[in-house]
């Protein structure tokens, strides 16, 4: 069954199946059903089928953002800025097919499709509005189940049991702000102003029949990373730019998976509770055409008053969109 959770604007806690919005009885708040097991997850889903309709159009944050890890998972988008920040070497760093390669966002600027989103100050070295604003066409895995203990990991195959769904996800980033200042520990005020999901979170038992493959890995990783299931997904993803398509892109075709990312995350010690978002970077094809970021197909950077919508497709269900329209800096 395909399904979708949400919040409505009044804090009713709501699902989304097939063409009908109903309210979910057996939990208060998406955060109560991502705080519990696995096996609630499902149970919920099955109690959807024969709810009667509620009228719930407009929708707030779907759940409260716990930590944000924004990852850098595809090989084309990475090889892409890899030649452009270094053209006479490799443009992959060594460590970047060896593991999922992140870095910690904010949680506090993660907000619902529709919100306007600010042009950001910072230095270039000169401090002042970006002139260099990009989008990033991004999934958002939602983490759910009891967290782990503090040092303690997370296995590779109990991905299943704390990765609960998928939002659609724009991470708004200024391209002259994060050159100027992402060396040596990476981005920082570039990225730290705003980060759009979508308001519908999908569970992953509703993608079940576009679940693939991932890319083989060469080398192979190692033991902690290896073997986690099929953890990549055949979903479409399409930008309109001020109600103009611009590119069309696929995530089936990343090279380091949620489960991947989850692993990695946690071999450390890092605690992982339920609320946390986990990005998968910018989602490219290699080409301009199905490029991830404004960068990659070549188009200029964002005006004040545009308009970005991503869309999401996994095959016959629609995930949605997330939207933001840029405005004018502080």
């Amino acid at each position: 069954m395909s399904v979708a959770f949400g919040t409505a604007a009044s804090g009713q806690f709501v699902a989304r199946v097939g063409d009908r919005i109903v309210a979910v009885p057996s939990y208060p708040s998406l955060d109560d059903l991502l705080a519990s097991p696995r096996a609630a997850w499902q149970q919920t889903i099955d109690e959807l089928e024969s709810l009667e309709p509620i009228d719930a159009t407009e929708l707030r944050l779907p759940f409260e953002v716990g930590d944000y890890v924004d990852f850098y998972s595809s090989l084309e988008h990475a090889t892409f800025f890899g030649k452009l920040l270094r053209p006479e070497v490799d443009p992959l760093l060594p460590n970047w097919r060896r593991m999922p390669v992140g870095y910690h966002g904010r949680s506090s600027t993660v907000v619902v499709s529709g919100t306007r989103v600010k042009r950001p100050l910072g230095q270039t070295p000169e401090f002042g509005p970006t002139r260099a604003l990009d989008i990033e066409v991004e999934l958002g895995f939602v983490i759910g189940g009891p967290p782990n203990a503090l040092g303690q990991p997370i296995a590779i195959e109990d991905a299943a049991e704390r990765i609960f769904g998928v939002v659609l996800l724009n991470d708004w980033s200024a391209r002259d702000i994060q050159r100027f200042e992402s060396q040596p520990l990476g981005p920082f005020l570039a990225k730290a102003f705003a980060t759009s999901i979508s308001p519908w979170v999908v569970p992953i038992d509703s993608l079940e029949h576009v679940r693939v493959l991932g890319p083989r890995q060469d080398p192979e990783p190692l033991p902690y990373l290896a073997d986690g299931g099929d953890w990549n997904f055949d979903i479409e993803l399409a930008v309109e730019l001020n109600g103009e398509p611009i590119t069309r892109t696929n995530s089936r075709g990343l090279y380091w998976s949620a489960a991947q990312q989850l692993a990695h995350l946690a071999s450390g010690g890092a605690v992982v509770r339920p609320g946390d978002l986990l990005g998968t970077g910018t989602i490219s094809g290699g080409m301009p055409e199905n490029g991830g970021s404004l960068m990659e197909m070549g188009r200029p950077f964002l005006d004040d008053g545009d308009e970005v919508v991503i869309r999401g497709r996994a095959g016959a269900f629609d995930l949605g969109a997330v939207s933001g329209t840029i405005a004018q800096a502080a």
